[in-house]
């Protein structure tokens, strides 16, 4: 069962959350914050989950490939970043 949101720590979220987003990106061709609204729990503030894509960017684990429009309706067609895992090199 999961953790209600207001229970949550930023810290908590934004580790679930970057955890989240790297088995995303290697498990499918790319991704988008669509993605994870769809698989987390809601974020305790708004602006954590352009965080957690910011966290992991920097650490290697995924890049930008484009923006499209968002398929959240709440979200009125906003323009959303796609991303997609960095390659590893062999």
């Amino acid at each position: 069962m999961t953790r209600p949101a207001v229970l949550d720590t930023k810290e908590e979220w934004l580790a679930d959350a970057v955890a989240t987003i790297h088995a995303l990106a290697h498990s499918q061709d790319s991704l988008t914050a669509d993605d994870l609204h769809r698989e987390m729990r809601p974020a305790p503030h708004t602006n954590l989950p352009g965080i957690a894509f910011t966290i992991a960017m920097n650490r290697g684990y995924i890049e930008s490939v484009g923006r499209q429009k968002s398929s959240i309706k709440s979200r009125k067609g906003a323009r959303v970043d796609v991303w997609a895992a960095v390659k590893e090199e062999s």
